[in-house]
């Protein structure tokens, strides 16, 4: 791919993203959702930049070059815009189900990041990243970011009795 396509393919990526996070961020709990999604991003964010920092990745072609060295559509829209929806289909599942279910949302990724590497300049692997240190950084980091929300909802449950609960205590 020539760099003008290669743009216009991260401005549309950019684009379904947005779209599809409005959309997802409509369904209740809307709290857990966007907590979901702040905390991948800020996350994302701090890892991408330790791992660019030690020259294991570098990202040629990307949006805003000049502000940020790290992968800013990915790290703060893509992948958090996935994280809320594993985590919504997610949300009643047991420990097991979790587990079966995050390569559902981490097989594909990894897919779609092995073709940007050999068709694209998104990203280039340095130093010895190859596909099993994405695959395996992604399918940790999403089941982290599942297990945190689900331990602030708990939490959150625990503090904040249901809120029709007075009614049944008579």
């Amino acid at each position: 791919m020539n760099a003008k396509s290669e743009k216009k393919l991260l401005y549309s990526i950019f684009i379904v993203s947005i779209l599809f996070l409005v959309y997802l961020l409509r369904r209740p709990p809307i709290k857990d959702w966007l907590l979901a999604y702040l905390f991948n991003a800020f996350s994302n964010i701090l890892i991408d930049a330790f791992i660019v920092s030690k020259r294991m990745l570098s990202y040629p072609v990307r949006l805003f070059p000049k502000v940020l060295n790290s992968n800013f559509l990915f790290d703060t829209i893509v992948y958090p815009t996935i994280m809320v929806l594993f985590n919504q289909v997610t949300r009643h599942d047991s420990v097991l189900l979790i587990f079966s279910k995050v390569f559902l949302f981490t097989v594909p990724i990894l897919l779609f990041e092995m073709w940007a590497v050999q068709n694209t300049s998104f990203i280039h692997w340095d130093k010895g990243w190859n596909w099993k240190h994405s695959f395996v950084s992604i399918t940790l980091k999403s089941l982290l970011n599942r297990l945190i929300i689900e331990v602030i909802r708990k939490i959150d449950n625990l503090r904040s009795p249901h809120k029709y609960s007075h009614v049944f205590d008579r």
